[in-house]
């Protein structure tokens, strides 16, 4: 039987839990309580505090007067695409620098550091210039290669910190029993660092999902817009259809969230299957 001192403890802790849900929440519920008043709420008698259902197909209306469907599959594509590329190439330059030696080693750790530090806006003119080069303006391919190039860094340092912590004794006998280095890489390394391979992956995943800048100066056809893109042309110079806006956004964060919740369970799953291991 629990003794009052941890029963309160245990509400105390349910209640703070619950807090926190609701202020993690409230942003989500807004915006849909926002999507479902119309404009005329919004902008003179003031907007309801609770979503009106019957505003749904008003709302479903409105959007489908824009093609939402193929800028989430556009979003979607960069994010994976750029996620996907900056953990292959993440994994091999990791490995390269936390298992080789050579001349050079600290100045491409600090040049990979560098490009942190160089903003966005900075090298658009030059970008633009290469991809009308190379073909690549106007085209989803070129704007997944120039959000690797800002991921790529970071998950190259969250990789090879990981491998770093990797027994070398382990990749040794792997060794002696004629396995191939690509085979201990990716068959023995990369299972053992799952967690930062996670924590990599909601980085890329996230850097490409809140893509605008680059997308919003290369693409010009509104077919290969991301989501980020499509949100910002609702916004008029006379008037902005505000519930249209909140109903996309919330469309448009619905799937980053329920990634996020999917791919937190992993790190979470990975560090505690690690430390048993232990």
């Amino acid at each position: 039987m629990m003794t009052p001192r941890k029963l309160a403890m245990k509400a105390l802790r349910y209640t703070l839990i619950g807090v926190l849900v609701v202020l993690a929440g409230f942003p989500v519920y807004w915006m849909a309580a926002t999507a479902l008043n119309v404009n005329s709420q919004l902008y003179g008698t003031g907007q309801v505090a609770w979503p009106q259902l019957q505003h749904l197909p008003d709302l479903a209306t409105e959007l489908g007067k824009v093609p939402i469907g193929r800028w989430l599959f556009n979003t979607l594509l960069i994010a994976s695409g750029g996620t996907i590329l900056s953990l292959t190439l993440g994994a091999l330059a990791g490995y390269a620098l936390s298992r080789f030696k050579f001349h050079g080693r600290g100045l491409v750790g600090f040049l990979l550091f560098m490009t942190q530090v160089v903003p966005e806006a900075l090298i658009l003119v030059p970008l633009y210039a290469m991809f009308i080069t190379f073909g690549l303006l106007n085209s989803l391919t070129g704007l997944i290669l120039a959000n690797v190039g800002f991921s790529l860094p970071v998950a190259c340092f969250v990789l090879k910190g990981a491998m770093d912590a990797v027994p070398y004794e382990i990749e040794e006998s792997a060794i002696i029993d004629n396995c191939p280095r690509f085979s201990v890489l990716t068959m023995i390394i990369l299972p053992l660092i799952m967690p930062s391979i996670a924590a990599a992956a909601v980085v890329a995943f996230f850097a490409g999902w809140n893509e605008f800048l680059f997308a919003s100066t290369f693409l010009m056809d509104n077919s290969l817009w991301p989501a980020s893109v499509g949100l910002a042309s609702f916004v008029g110079q006379y008037e902005t259809p505000m519930s249209a806006v909140l109903g996309a956004a919330l469309v448009f964060s619905l799937p980053a969230i329920v990634f996020f919740l999917l791919i937190q369970r992993k790190i979470v799953a990975g560090l505690t299957a690690g430390a048993v291991k232990g």
